[in-house]
């Protein structure tokens, strides 16, 4: 028996990205709390939020296998949210010219029916341009990327504001790791080919 499988999340660049392995899936909204715990590093919180909102969905379906994912990304160690507005992404993107920064994607696979819970993190490590501020503007202007983690959507024109992308999951920064979740989904028995 296949069991459901569903997409505990609102976005719709993961709703896209799963779609990929042409799996039946439903979306449902965690609605979990993504403020930080006191002292948590942006690895730690990217992992607890994937879990989190896995849990949450799996607790509503049981029987489902419920994929949840998160991403963060680290600045030398300070967690940057999605900027909600242009303003915000401005400030994020000057701070983020010419710096390294870890976009840390976290996928959480559980299923509450049969105990099946497996969590892993797919660091994606960013070089940003040293870029001017006309160019962060007119980046802005052009994608408005002020639902994305770190101010930047790498699948668009957000890639000319880049140096180098180092990972092992291509699709992690995107949203999520594709190879990591198909690792998980088999584990669960969700046989994708």
């Amino acid at each position: 028996m296949q069991r459901t499988v569903i997409l505990a999340s609102t976005s719709r660049y993961r709703r896209e990205l799963l779609t990929r392995l042409r799996l039946p899936f439903d979306v449902h909204s965690p609605e979990v709390d993504e403020t930080p715990l006191p002292g948590e590093t942006p690895h730690d919180l990217a992992v607890r939020l994937a879990l989190e909102k896995a849990n949450a969905v799996a607790a509503r379906f049981p029987e489902a296998v419920v994929i949840g994912s998160d991403q963060v990304a680290d600045l030398a160690g300070e967690a940057l949210g999605k900027p909600g507005d242009h303003a915000r992404a401005t400030a994020q993107l000057r701070r983020m010219r010419g710096q390294t920064l870890i976009f840390q994607t976290a996928v959480a696979v559980v299923c509450k029916a049969t105990g099946f819970v497996q969590r892993d993190i797919a660091p994606v490590r960013v070089v940003f341009r040293d870029l001017s501020d006309a160019a962060i503007e007119h980046y802005l202007q052009a994608e408005q990327p002020y639902d994305c983690a770190g101010s930047a959507k790498s699948e668009g024109l957000g890639i000319a504001l880049l140096n180098s992308i180092d990972s092992d999951d291509p699709t992690a920064l995107v949203g999520l790791p594709l190879i990591r979740t198909c690792q998980m989904l088999r584990a669960a028995g969700v046989d994708l080919l």
